[in-house]
C-alpha cells in the first residue's frame, strides 16, 4: 500500500476514490435495471467488481473442488473461514442438504450483513457472524488479535471446513492459532481444504526467474511477503513449515498437494495452492 505523504497525492488519491464510487455506483444502477441481482444471490458489482457469469462460476468451481478433492457430503456441516460477500457460499446453497449446515464468519461486518439479509433469508440452514478481528487490510479497527481468536463452534463439530485467500494475508502467528482452531472444531476424520502460497524449490525458482505473479521475497518471521510495508497485502510460508504443523495438529495431508499457477507453473490445479487435511 502505498503511504500518501504529501496534499497534492492525497488530493490525487481522494478524487481517484470519489471516480471509484461513481463508477461503480453506476454499474450498480445499471444491473438493477436489467435484473442482475433478481436471484437475491448475486451481491452489487460495486462490492465484488464480478459480472454475474464471474461470480456464478467461482462459486460452482469451489463446489466442484470441495466435493471431488475434499470429499464434502450434501449432509456435511460446513465451516467457511473468511465467508466474505458469500463467493463460495452460495455455490454450496444448492448442494447441501437440508440435513447438511453451513456456518462461516469473517471480519467485514457490512459483507456479513448483505450474506445473512439475502443467503440466510433463503437457505435457513446457512449462517454467517461478524468476527471483530483487526486486520491492516480488510478491518483495521478490529478488537480481537488473530493470533489469540478462538472460533466461536464447539470441540469437533464439523466435517469440513475451508479457507480461501485467507492464510494469504496474515501473519504467521494467526496462521498458526487458526490452524489450531480448525483442528479443535474439526470431528475426527473431517477434512479441511485449506489455499496458500506455499514456498519450495520450485515455486522459489520461478520467483527469482521474475514469472511469478506473487514477488514473495521477504521474509517476516517465517511470513514471506512481497510488500514491506503492507505485508498482509499478500503472503506466503514454507511447504516444510505448513507440512510440520499439520502433523503437531493432529491433520494428515493428502498427497500430492495441489499446487497452483501463482507462481508460473505451466501445469497447476488453480490459482493458489490447496493442501486437503483429514483430522487424525
Amino acid at each position: 500500500m502505498k503511504k500518501i505523504k504529501t496534499k497534492t497525492e492525497y488530493m490525487a488519491h481522494h478524487e481517484k476514490s470519489i471516480f471509484r464510487r461513481i463508477f461503480w455506483a453506476l454499474i450498480d444502477l445499471f444491473d438493477n435495471l436489467f435484473g442482475r441481482s433478481k436471484s437475491g444471490l448475486i451481491p452489487p458489482r460495486s462490492i465484488t467488481h464480478f459480472s454475474a457469469k464471474q461470480w456464478k462460476d467461482y462459486g460452482e468451481n469451489f463446489q466442484r473442488h470441495f466435493v471431488e478433492i475434499g470429499g464434502l457430503s450434501p449432509k456435511d456441516k460446513v465451516l467457511d473461514v473468511g465467508s466474505g460477500i458469500g463467493s463460495a457460499a452460495v455455490g454450496l446453497t444448492n448442494y447441501l442438504s437440508k440435513d447438511g449446515e453451513y456456518h462461516g464468519f469473517d471480519i467485514d461486518k457490512m459483507q456479513v450483513d448483505w450474506c445473512k439479509s439475502n443467503i440466510t433469508k433463503n437457505y435457513s440452514n446457512f449462517h454467517f457472524q461478524h468476527a471483530d478481528v483487526k486486520n491492516f487490510n480488510y478491518n483495521p479497527n478490529g478488537t480481537i488479535q488473530s493470533k489469540s481468536y478462538k472460533f466461536p463452534y464447539e470441540d469437533e463439530y464439523f466435517d469440513f471446513v475451508y479457507l480461501l485467500s485467507v492464510f494469504t494475508h496474515m501473519y504467521t502467528p494467526d496462521m498458526e492459532n487458526y490452524l489450531k482452531e480448525i483442528s479443535r472444531v474439526l470431528k475426527p476424520g473431517g477434512r479441511s481444504f485449506i489455499t496458500y502460497f506455499l514456498l519450495n524449490e520450485e515455486s522459489e525458482n520461478f520467483i527469482s526467474q521474475g514469472k511469478s505473479s506473487q514477488n514473495l521475497i521477504y521474509d517476516i518471521n517465517g511470513c514471506i511477503t512481497s510488500n514491506l510495508e503492507n505485508p498482509e497485502e499478500a503472503n506466503g510460508f514454507r511447504e516444510e513449515h505448513i507440512t510440520r504443523l499439520y502433523r503437531d495438529n493432529n491433520l494428515a495431508i493428502t498427497k500430492p498437494i495441489n499446487y497452483g499457477s501463482w507462481c508460473g507453473r505451466d501445469i497447476f490445479f488453480d490459482y493458489q495452492d490447496v493442501v486437503i487435511g483429514t483430522k487424525e
